[in-house]
């Protein structure tokens, strides 16, 4: 669906992009991550053909953004950080109104409306203006203007920023249905949002790509891993015993943060918590403590961008 080669943006002298490569298969979603200033927006914005590379190559289905990019534009939706509406306008009439600009048949502008407002749980707030809808009710609007013209290509940008926590969860539900029908690119800096929703990560540092996979492709994890850290008081090598019983994949153990207890950290290749927790128990020695981390991205992301090292 998308494949850049040596893409560079400059702002006179300053260079927001620099000789990025990469791809992005159709049905992909993929997570955009970057501390700011390294250039996702940027990126994210010549993609929209909102902003002409200076050099380099980027493709969106086969067409290039510089050559065609009236034809790009067609082949994409897209929702800037802050939704792109006319508050002024009933939901229904926005969305009839987008799907005219965007060349959608007359014939089917009402079904692909339709389509659009179920898919973004808008249907009890078709008649009501804009401007009284909540923030989150905005952001599904915004989601709905980018997919009512069913583009192969959805762009978002910090779609769940400002979002309570409920309506993150809302809004992670409604990304992931639009998985394979559409290819998904998600720019966020809420890290369990990008882990949660997204098949592959792409880390921008300093308008480069600094790494690009699966979190356990750049961690070098197994697909499933689970990674425990468990606190047992007690002696060090029976703890270990114990669980390297079980064998998982790793174990590795550090005192604790009392005399007489052990801090392990296990690695297997599924959840075993409820196994670690009676292998303990079993063996006579005193569970104080059994947590499974969920740090797992943000480990990656601070070490790729330099700020693992100066934070240790």
């Amino acid at each position: 669906m998308i494949i850049a080669k040596r893409l560079i943006k400059n702002y006179g002298e300053i260079r927001a992009v620099d000789e990025v490569d990469f791809e992005i298969q159709a049905g992909e979603c993929l997570g955009l991550l970057g501390l700011n200033g390294a250039g996702k927006s940027t990126l994210l914005r010549m993609l929209a053909c909102l902003l002409t590379p200076t050099s380099g190559s980027l493709t969106v289905d086969a067409v290039d953004v510089t050559e065609a990019s009236e034809v790009v534009r067609r082949k994409i939706g897209y929702l800037p950080e802050e939704p792109p509406l006319y508050t002024e306008m009933t939901v229904g009439s926005f969305l009839e109104f987008v799907a005219r600009l965007r060349n959608v048949p007359k014939n089917l502008v009402k079904n692909r409306v339709a389509a659009a407002v179920a898919q973004c749980q808008l249907g009890d707030k078709l008649d009501q203006r804009i401007e009284t809808l909540s923030y989150g009710y905005k952001k599904r609007v915004g989601i709905a203007q980018a997919i009512v013209h069913q583009p192969p290509l959805v762009i978002l940008d910090e779609p769940v920023a400002g979002l309570d926590p409920a309506q993150i969860v809302e809004m992670r539900e409604m990304v992931k249905g639009l998985r394979g029908s559409h290819t998904v690119i998600l720019s966020s800096h809420i890290l369990t949002e990008i882990s949660q929703t997204c098949d592959r990560l792409l880390i921008m540092h300093q308008g480069k790509v600094v790494a690009s996979g699966t979190e356990e492709e750049l961690s070098g994890r197994k697909a499933g891993a689970t990674v425990l850290t468990v606190l047992i008081k007690g002696d060090r090598a029976a703890a270990e015993s114990a669980v390297r019983a079980l064998r998982p994949d790793l174990v590795s153990a550090a005192s604790g943060l009392e005399p007489g207890t052990v801090l392990l950290t296990v690695e297997a290749s599924s959840d075993i918590r409820a196994e670690v927790s009676r292998a303990v128990v079993q063996a006579g020695l005193g569970l104080l403590g059994l947590e499974r981390k969920e740090d797992l991205l943000e480990s990656i992301f601070l070490k790729l961008t330099g700020r693992g090292e100066r934070k240790s």
